[in-house]
């Protein structure tokens, strides 16, 4: 619990800190973004930049906790693999959403696929690399040295989840984004984590990291974790551009607002998969 509560900490911090510096950023004219999207932007540069001084200060710095001790063959190899499974993980999940009707398929999808494709795969790989170093990496062998397997399972699960939740969200109708509408755009930052509507997305993401850390528990390292996230950004990011989603299926409810793949369907099976793949990988590693 105690490594978590740093974790969050620290992006809490890096969320205040852009709170307070996107308004004069915006004010000098030199970026053109929405405000919500400025300081997120912000807040990510501050966790990139501040990242390595507190891995060195948690003892984290280090190959092993991060989950590259391995050779760059291997690495590749488990990346490779993992995207391909990732990729038909998910397709696998669509492809019941598209029978079901929540999703339908774009009338004229082909304009700009190659294009698109391409974006979703470096988009999924950049994801997966900096998502799976600071969950599965940092964060994971954190928990693990303190508090044991089940611990850092949960906790870093459980963080993974919330983190996708708070966001800014953009300003009121007519609210100037000075220092005041930062502060409320800040306070708000974590009013999406008590939506009611977005608790199967949230449960969804939870499972996404369990099975995640299980993968990195059973392997040793993140390589596979990398390939298997950037596959599941890969098929969602695709799924958004070649269909639409459908709220008139009468199983419209299976899905989630968050990015409308994920919901109940997609924490049911990627549970399934966790378990599964916990069970018979018992007697391998």
């Amino acid at each position: 619990m105690r490594a978590t509560l740093q974790f969050f900490l620290y992006l809490l911090v890096c969320l205040i800190l852009a709170a307070l510096l996107a308004p004069a950023l915006l004010a000098t004219g030199w970026i053109d973004l929405e405000p919500q999207r400025a300081m997120g932007r912000l807040a990510q540069i501050f966790m990139l930049l501040g990242i390595w001084p507190l891995l060195r200060w948690l003892s984290l710095a280090d190959r092993g906790a991060l989950g590259y001790a391995v050779s760059g063959r291997v690495w590749r190899r488990s990346v490779g693999l993992g995207w391909l499974q990732g990729v038909a993980i998910l397709l696998a999940l669509v492809l019941v959403l598209l029978a079901l009707d929540i999703r339908i398929p774009d009338p004229n999808p082909w304009p700009g696929i190659a294009g698109k494709a391409a974006q979703a795969l470096i988009g999924g790989l950049l994801i997966g690399f900096l998502e799976e170093t600071f969950f599965r990496g940092a964060l994971y062998s954190a928990i693990r040295r303190r508090d044991g397997m089940r611990s850092a399972i949960v906790w870093s699960a459980l963080l993974y989840a919330l983190v996708h939740f708070m966001k800014p969200g953009a300003l009121p109708a007519g609210m100037v984004f000075d220092w005041t509408g930062a502060l409320w755009m800040f306070a708000h930052v974590f009013g999406d984590l008590f939506q009611w509507n977005n608790l199967d997305s949230m449960v969804a993401l939870f499972c996404v990291g369990v099975f995640l850390a299980l993968v990195r528990e059973r392997t040793g390292q993140i390589g596979w974790c990398i390939g298997l996230h950037a596959g599941w950004v890969f098929v969602i990011q695709m799924t958004r551009r070649v269909t639409d989603g459908n709220d008139a299926s009468n199983v419209a409810f299976l899905v989630g607002e968050y990015d409308g793949t994920i919901g109940w369907l997609a924490a049911l099976w990627i549970g399934l998969l966790a378990f599964g793949f916990w069970t018979l990988t018992r007697r391998s590693f």
